[in-house]
Protein backbone atom coordinates (compact mmCIF):
# COMPACT_ATOMS: atom_id res chain seq x y z
CA UNK A 1 0.00 0.00 0.00
CA UNK A 2 2.96 2.26 0.56
CA UNK A 3 1.88 5.88 0.51
CA UNK A 4 -1.85 5.15 0.65
CA UNK A 5 -2.28 6.58 4.13
CA UNK A 6 -5.16 8.00 6.08
CA UNK A 7 -4.49 11.43 4.58
CA UNK A 8 -4.85 10.01 1.08
CA UNK A 9 -8.00 8.10 1.98
CA UNK A 10 -9.43 11.21 3.58
CA UNK A 11 -9.09 13.13 0.31
CA UNK A 12 -11.58 10.77 -1.26
CA UNK A 13 -13.86 10.60 1.76
CA UNK A 14 -15.13 14.18 1.74
CA UNK A 15 -16.84 16.05 -1.09
CA UNK A 16 -18.62 19.04 0.47
CA UNK A 17 -20.84 20.85 -2.06
CA UNK A 18 -18.99 23.86 -3.43
CA UNK A 19 -20.48 26.36 -3.14
CA UNK A 20 -22.62 25.34 -0.16
CA UNK A 21 -26.32 25.02 -0.90
CA UNK A 22 -27.42 27.25 1.99
CA UNK A 23 -26.32 29.97 4.39
CA UNK A 24 -27.20 30.84 7.98
CA UNK A 25 -28.28 34.28 9.18
CA UNK A 26 -28.94 35.73 12.60
CA UNK A 27 -32.09 37.79 13.01
CA UNK A 28 -32.44 40.86 15.21
CA UNK A 29 -33.66 38.77 18.13
CA UNK A 30 -30.55 36.59 17.90
CA UNK A 31 -32.36 33.61 16.39
CA UNK A 32 -30.51 31.70 13.67
CA UNK A 33 -32.38 31.10 10.43
CA UNK A 34 -31.94 29.15 7.21
CA UNK A 35 -33.66 31.11 4.42
CA UNK A 36 -36.49 29.12 2.89
CA UNK A 37 -36.46 26.52 5.65
CA UNK A 38 -36.96 28.31 8.96
CA UNK A 39 -40.60 29.00 8.13
CA UNK A 40 -41.15 25.64 9.79
CA UNK A 41 -41.90 26.68 13.37
CA UNK A 42 -40.92 23.23 14.62
CA UNK A 43 -37.33 23.55 13.40
CA UNK A 44 -34.48 25.06 15.41
CA UNK A 45 -31.10 26.10 14.00
CA UNK A 46 -27.98 25.83 16.15
CA UNK A 47 -24.39 26.94 15.75
CA UNK A 48 -22.35 24.62 17.97
CA UNK A 49 -18.71 24.83 18.94
CA UNK A 50 -16.72 21.61 18.89
CA UNK A 51 -13.89 20.78 21.27
CA UNK A 52 -11.36 21.90 18.64
CA UNK A 53 -13.08 25.25 18.12
CA UNK A 54 -14.97 24.64 14.88
CA UNK A 55 -18.47 26.11 14.59
CA UNK A 56 -20.90 23.64 13.04
CA UNK A 57 -24.51 24.07 11.97
CA UNK A 58 -27.16 21.72 13.35
CA UNK A 59 -30.92 21.59 12.82
CA UNK A 60 -33.49 20.09 15.19
CA UNK A 61 -36.84 19.09 13.65
CA UNK A 62 -39.46 18.63 16.36
CA UNK A 63 -42.44 16.29 16.19
CA UNK A 64 -45.13 17.11 18.79
CA UNK A 65 -45.73 13.46 19.67
CA UNK A 66 -42.22 12.06 19.28
CA UNK A 67 -41.13 9.22 21.52
CA UNK A 68 -37.59 9.13 20.14
CA UNK A 69 -35.02 11.46 18.60
CA UNK A 70 -32.96 10.38 15.59
CA UNK A 71 -29.46 11.85 15.33
CA UNK A 72 -28.77 11.71 11.60
CA UNK A 73 -25.22 11.78 10.16
CA UNK A 74 -25.40 12.31 6.40
CA UNK A 75 -23.12 11.13 3.62
CA UNK A 76 -20.02 12.77 2.25
CA UNK A 77 -21.31 14.80 -0.70
CA UNK A 78 -24.38 16.58 0.66
CA UNK A 79 -25.03 19.39 3.10
CA UNK A 80 -28.07 20.37 5.15
CA UNK A 81 -29.46 22.59 2.43
CA UNK A 82 -30.13 19.52 0.29
CA UNK A 83 -31.61 17.37 2.99
CA UNK A 84 -34.38 19.25 4.75
CA UNK A 85 -37.12 17.63 2.64
CA UNK A 86 -35.88 14.21 3.68
CA UNK A 87 -35.95 15.21 7.35
CA UNK A 88 -39.47 16.59 7.04
CA UNK A 89 -40.68 13.30 5.55
CA UNK A 90 -38.90 11.12 8.10
CA UNK A 91 -40.21 13.24 10.95
CA UNK A 92 -43.77 12.89 9.70
CA UNK A 93 -43.78 9.20 8.81
CA UNK A 94 -41.70 7.91 11.73
CA UNK A 95 -43.13 10.34 14.30
CA UNK A 96 -39.68 11.18 15.65
CA UNK A 97 -37.58 14.27 16.23
CA UNK A 98 -34.70 14.61 13.77
CA UNK A 99 -31.36 16.16 14.73
CA UNK A 100 -28.85 16.56 11.93
CA UNK A 101 -25.72 18.58 11.39
CA UNK A 102 -23.07 19.52 8.87
CA UNK A 103 -19.56 18.26 9.40
CA UNK A 104 -16.71 20.72 9.82
CA UNK A 105 -16.05 22.24 6.40
CA UNK A 106 -19.53 21.43 5.09
CA UNK A 107 -22.25 23.97 4.36
CA UNK A 108 -21.96 26.90 6.77
CA UNK A 109 -19.81 24.94 9.25
CA UNK A 110 -16.27 26.20 9.77
CA UNK A 111 -13.07 24.17 9.75
CA UNK A 112 -11.92 21.39 7.47
CA UNK A 113 -13.49 17.96 7.02
CA UNK A 114 -11.55 15.08 8.51
CA UNK A 115 -12.26 11.80 10.23
CA UNK A 116 -11.55 13.10 13.71
CA UNK A 117 -13.41 16.34 13.13
CA UNK A 118 -16.54 14.31 12.36
CA UNK A 119 -16.11 12.65 15.76
CA UNK A 120 -15.83 16.03 17.48
CA UNK A 121 -18.83 17.23 15.47
CA UNK A 122 -21.19 14.46 16.54
CA UNK A 123 -20.08 14.77 20.16
CA UNK A 124 -20.98 18.48 20.11
CA UNK A 125 -24.39 17.66 18.64
CA UNK A 126 -25.04 14.98 21.25
CA UNK A 127 -24.13 17.43 24.02
CA UNK A 128 -26.61 19.91 22.54
CA UNK A 129 -29.36 17.29 22.61
CA UNK A 130 -28.68 16.61 26.27
CA UNK A 131 -28.33 20.23 27.36
CA UNK A 132 -30.95 22.02 25.26
CA UNK A 133 -33.59 19.32 24.83
CA UNK A 134 -33.05 16.97 27.75
CA UNK A 135 -32.69 13.98 25.43
CA UNK A 136 -31.56 10.83 27.22
CA UNK A 137 -29.59 7.99 25.70
CA UNK A 138 -32.59 5.72 26.15
CA UNK A 139 -34.62 7.92 23.80
CA UNK A 140 -31.92 8.38 21.16
CA UNK A 141 -31.42 6.50 17.89
CA UNK A 142 -28.23 7.15 15.92
CA UNK A 143 -28.52 7.02 12.13
CA UNK A 144 -25.44 6.94 9.90
CA UNK A 145 -25.67 7.08 6.12
CA UNK A 146 -22.60 6.04 4.15
CA UNK A 147 -19.57 7.93 5.53
CA UNK A 148 -21.92 9.08 8.30
CA UNK A 149 -21.65 5.56 9.68
CA UNK A 150 -18.18 6.58 10.93
CA UNK A 151 -19.21 9.25 13.46
CA UNK A 152 -22.35 7.24 14.23
CA UNK A 153 -20.43 4.16 15.36
CA UNK A 154 -17.83 6.32 17.09
CA UNK A 155 -20.53 7.73 19.36
CA UNK A 156 -22.51 4.50 19.63
CA UNK A 157 -19.42 2.63 20.85
CA UNK A 158 -19.20 5.08 23.78
CA UNK A 159 -22.85 5.19 24.84
CA UNK A 160 -24.14 2.04 26.50
CA UNK A 161 -27.82 2.92 26.88
CA UNK A 162 -28.77 3.99 23.38
CA UNK A 163 -32.15 2.94 22.06
CA UNK A 164 -30.78 1.84 18.69
CA UNK A 165 -28.50 2.40 15.69
CA UNK A 166 -29.30 2.48 11.97
CA UNK A 167 -26.49 1.88 9.46
CA UNK A 168 -27.51 2.89 5.94
CA UNK A 169 -25.13 1.93 3.10
CA UNK A 170 -22.40 1.84 5.73
CA UNK A 171 -18.70 1.13 5.27
CA UNK A 172 -16.50 -1.35 7.13
CA UNK A 173 -13.64 1.15 6.88
CA UNK A 174 -12.20 3.60 4.40
CA UNK A 175 -9.43 1.36 3.09
CA UNK A 176 -11.84 -1.57 2.72
CA UNK A 177 -13.77 0.42 0.14
CA UNK A 178 -10.54 0.68 -1.85
CA UNK A 179 -9.18 -2.82 -1.20
CA UNK A 180 -10.77 -6.05 0.11
CA UNK A 181 -8.22 -6.32 2.91
CA UNK A 182 -8.66 -8.72 5.82
CA UNK A 183 -6.75 -6.79 8.47
CA UNK A 184 -7.09 -3.25 9.79
CA UNK A 185 -4.14 -0.99 9.06
CA UNK A 186 -3.03 1.79 11.36
CA UNK A 187 -3.58 4.39 8.63
CA UNK A 188 -7.15 3.33 7.89
CA UNK A 189 -10.03 5.74 8.56
CA UNK A 190 -13.51 5.14 9.97
CA UNK A 191 -12.66 1.72 11.43
CA UNK A 192 -16.28 0.68 11.78
CA UNK A 193 -15.38 -2.99 11.63
CA UNK A 194 -13.78 -2.63 15.06
CA UNK A 195 -16.24 -0.20 16.64
CA UNK A 196 -19.38 -2.17 15.76
CA UNK A 197 -18.25 -4.83 18.24
CA UNK A 198 -18.51 -2.27 21.07
CA UNK A 199 -22.11 -1.26 20.35
CA UNK A 200 -24.53 -2.71 22.90
CA UNK A 201 -27.88 -1.54 21.49
CA UNK A 202 -29.95 -3.04 18.65
CA UNK A 203 -28.49 -2.37 15.20
CA UNK A 204 -30.48 -2.15 11.96
CA UNK A 205 -28.44 -2.45 8.75
CA UNK A 206 -29.86 -1.22 5.43
CA UNK A 207 -27.94 -1.83 2.20
CA UNK A 208 -28.67 -2.16 -1.51
CA UNK A 209 -27.89 -5.44 -3.24
CA UNK A 210 -26.61 -3.54 -6.30
CA UNK A 211 -24.51 -0.97 -4.45
CA UNK A 212 -21.52 -0.45 -6.75
CA UNK A 213 -19.88 2.10 -4.47
CA UNK A 214 -19.87 0.36 -1.08
CA UNK A 215 -20.31 -3.33 -1.72
CA UNK A 216 -23.13 -5.23 -0.03
CA UNK A 217 -20.49 -7.27 1.80
CA UNK A 218 -19.81 -4.22 4.00
CA UNK A 219 -23.38 -4.16 5.27
CA UNK A 220 -23.56 -7.91 5.73
CA UNK A 221 -20.31 -8.04 7.69
CA UNK A 222 -21.38 -5.17 9.96
CA UNK A 223 -24.65 -6.97 10.63
CA UNK A 224 -22.80 -10.20 11.45
CA UNK A 225 -20.54 -8.38 13.92
CA UNK A 226 -23.34 -6.55 15.73
CA UNK A 227 -24.07 -7.86 19.22
CA UNK A 228 -27.76 -7.00 19.09
CA UNK A 229 -29.03 -7.71 15.61
CA UNK A 230 -32.28 -6.39 14.21
CA UNK A 231 -33.71 -7.75 10.95
CA UNK A 232 -31.54 -6.22 8.22
CA UNK A 233 -32.98 -4.75 5.05
CA UNK A 234 -31.19 -5.84 1.90
CA UNK A 235 -32.94 -3.75 -0.74
CA UNK A 236 -33.11 -5.89 -3.87
CA UNK A 237 -31.81 -3.87 -6.82
CA UNK A 238 -30.98 -0.90 -4.60
CA UNK A 239 -27.84 1.12 -5.24
CA UNK A 240 -25.88 3.45 -3.02
CA UNK A 241 -27.84 6.64 -3.51
CA UNK A 242 -31.45 5.60 -3.96
CA UNK A 243 -32.60 3.39 -1.09
CA UNK A 244 -35.00 6.08 0.16
CA UNK A 245 -37.02 5.67 -3.05
CA UNK A 246 -37.98 2.06 -2.30
CA UNK A 247 -41.26 1.44 -0.44
CA UNK A 248 -39.68 -1.07 1.93
CA UNK A 249 -37.25 1.57 3.21
CA UNK A 250 -39.78 3.58 5.18
CA UNK A 251 -41.82 0.48 6.07
CA UNK A 252 -38.81 -1.21 7.63
CA UNK A 253 -37.81 1.93 9.50
CA UNK A 254 -41.33 2.17 10.93
CA UNK A 255 -41.12 -1.46 12.00
CA UNK A 256 -37.77 -0.77 13.69
CA UNK A 257 -39.08 2.29 15.54
CA UNK A 258 -42.09 0.32 16.76
CA UNK A 259 -39.84 -2.50 17.96
CA UNK A 260 -37.61 -0.06 19.84
CA UNK A 261 -40.64 1.17 21.78
CA UNK A 262 -41.12 -2.31 23.20
CA UNK A 263 -37.62 -3.06 24.45
CA UNK A 264 -36.28 -2.37 27.93
CA UNK A 265 -32.94 -0.60 28.16
CA UNK A 266 -31.98 -1.49 31.73
CA UNK A 267 -31.73 -5.18 30.92
CA UNK A 268 -29.71 -6.83 28.15
CA UNK A 269 -31.91 -7.04 25.08
CA UNK A 270 -32.59 -10.33 23.41
CA UNK A 271 -31.48 -11.00 19.87
CA UNK A 272 -34.15 -9.33 17.79
CA UNK A 273 -33.98 -11.41 14.63
CA UNK A 274 -33.83 -14.93 13.37
CA UNK A 275 -33.93 -14.05 9.70
CA UNK A 276 -30.43 -13.47 8.26
CA UNK A 277 -31.66 -11.49 5.29
CA UNK A 278 -34.69 -9.75 3.89
CA UNK A 279 -35.11 -9.51 0.12
CA UNK A 280 -37.80 -6.86 -0.44
CA UNK A 281 -39.71 -6.12 -3.63
CA UNK A 282 -39.26 -2.80 -5.38
CA UNK A 283 -42.04 -2.41 -7.94
CA UNK A 284 -42.48 1.31 -7.40
CA UNK A 285 -40.69 4.18 -5.70
CA UNK A 286 -41.71 5.73 -2.42
CA UNK A 287 -42.61 9.32 -3.22
CA UNK A 288 -44.85 10.33 -0.32
CA UNK A 289 -47.24 11.99 -2.74
CA UNK A 290 -44.59 14.13 -4.41
CA UNK A 291 -43.70 13.85 -8.06
CA UNK A 292 -40.15 12.70 -8.66
CA UNK A 293 -37.98 12.30 -11.68
CA UNK A 294 -36.93 15.77 -12.83
CA UNK A 295 -33.24 16.53 -12.97
CA UNK A 296 -31.57 19.10 -10.81
CA UNK A 297 -28.14 20.53 -11.40
CA UNK A 298 -25.83 20.90 -8.39
CA UNK A 299 -22.25 21.64 -9.29
CA UNK A 300 -22.47 19.69 -12.53
CA UNK A 301 -24.00 16.61 -10.89
CA UNK A 302 -27.55 15.60 -11.78
CA UNK A 303 -29.80 14.14 -9.11
CA UNK A 304 -33.41 13.08 -8.92
CA UNK A 305 -35.56 15.49 -6.96
CA UNK A 306 -37.35 12.72 -5.09
CA UNK A 307 -37.60 14.06 -1.53
CA UNK A 308 -36.37 10.79 -0.05
CA UNK A 309 -33.25 10.67 -2.18
CA UNK A 310 -30.09 12.38 -1.02
CA UNK A 311 -29.34 14.56 -4.07
CA UNK A 312 -25.57 14.33 -4.15
CA UNK A 313 -25.04 11.28 -2.01
CA UNK A 314 -21.81 9.46 -2.74
CA UNK A 315 -19.23 7.90 -0.59
CA UNK A 316 -15.67 6.84 -0.69
CA UNK A 317 -16.32 5.78 -4.25
CA UNK A 318 -12.82 4.67 -4.98
CA UNK A 319 -12.05 1.91 -7.42
CA UNK A 320 -8.41 1.06 -7.95
CA UNK A 321 -7.50 1.12 -11.68
CA UNK A 322 -3.80 0.39 -12.24
CA UNK A 323 -2.10 3.33 -10.51
CA UNK A 324 -5.14 5.60 -10.50
CA UNK A 325 -7.99 6.04 -8.11
CA UNK A 326 -11.31 6.85 -9.72
CA UNK A 327 -13.62 8.75 -7.39
CA UNK A 328 -17.21 8.71 -8.59
CA UNK A 329 -19.07 11.76 -7.37
CA UNK A 330 -22.70 11.35 -8.28
CA UNK A 331 -22.41 10.49 -11.96
CA UNK A 332 -19.04 12.03 -12.75
CA UNK A 333 -15.50 10.67 -12.56
CA UNK A 334 -12.66 12.57 -10.92
CA UNK A 335 -9.31 10.90 -11.49
CA UNK A 336 -6.57 11.44 -8.97
CA UNK A 337 -3.00 10.23 -9.31
CA UNK A 338 -1.78 8.26 -6.29
CA UNK A 339 1.83 7.29 -5.87
CA UNK A 340 2.32 3.64 -5.04
CA UNK A 341 5.58 2.23 -3.76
Amino acid sequence: MGNVTSSVAAKFAFFPPDPPTYDVFREGDGRLVLPGVTADKNMDVHLLETKVGNKIVATFWKHPFARFTVLYSHGNAADLGQMHELFIELRAHLRVNIMSYDYSGYGASSGKPSEFNTYHDIEAVYNCLKKDYGIKQEDLILYGQSVGSGPTLHLASRLQKLRGVVLHSAILSGIRVLYPVKMTFWFDIFKNIDKIRLVSCPVLVIHGTNDDIVDLSHGKRLWELAKEKYDPLWVKGGGHCNLETYPEYIKHLRKFINAMEKITIVKPTKQLTQNPSIEAKHNKCLRFGKKAGTDLEHGGVKALTNPLRLPLETDIVEVMKSNKVVALVGFEEHKVQVERT
